[in-house]
């Protein structure tokens, strides 16, 4: 078992999509790597945190690089404060790890999409300071709200991955 947090905007539609992923074994929303180690969402323009989402994963199931290569599915890693409709310090996105022994991995990933991109990206990539669980109504809050807003297609999740690295190699192959 293995965890990373990822934010991505606003988290309810990044929980529901990454609970939707094969070998994802849990997901919880909260607030990670603000200045403070307490906030709760009326707080977080003042202790800076960004809306996170916990991912738990069977690493014999999914591969971090997986769980990465969906997460840049469906954020837009050049924008910076945003995603989707919402706007704000709490919105950008992160990479937030936990275990020095997945930076290879993240740091491969991120480099592979600003090469893709021809930029540098505005994904954060640090190491998780604090997770503060948000509150109750947050967790799970597409399931309990199916109409709720969401800024992502939550069904991109049931496509099937698809790894430019390993395309590449094939071909090399043939």
């Amino acid at each position: 078992m293995a965890e990373i947090y990822l934010a991505g905007g606003c988290f309810w539609g990044l929980e529901e999509y990454f609970s939707r992923i094969s070998g994802v074994l849990a997901t919880s929303v909260g607030y990670a790597n603000g200045q403070v180690e307490t906030t709760n969402y009326q707080l977080l323009k003042e202790t800076d945190h960004a809306e996170t989402v916990q991912v738990i994963y069977d690493e014999k199931a999914v591969s971090l690089r997986d769980i990465l290569l969906y997460y840049f599915r469906v954020i837009d890693p050049l924008s910076i404060n945003q995603q989707g409709n919402d706007r704000g310090r709490q919105y950008r996105t992160g990479i937030y790890y936990q275990d020095e022994a997945d930076l290879p991995a993240i740091y491969t990933v991120v480099q592979e999409q600003e090469r893709m991109l021809g930029r540098k990206i505005a994904v954060e990539v640090e190491k998780l300071r604090h997770y503060i669980f948000a509150e109750d109504y947050h967790q799970d809050y597409l399931k309990k709200n199916p109409s709720g807003y969401c800024h992502i297609d939550v069904m991109d999740a049931e496509k099937p991955l698809i790894d430019a690295a390993t395309m590449k190699s094939l071909v090399k192959r043939c």
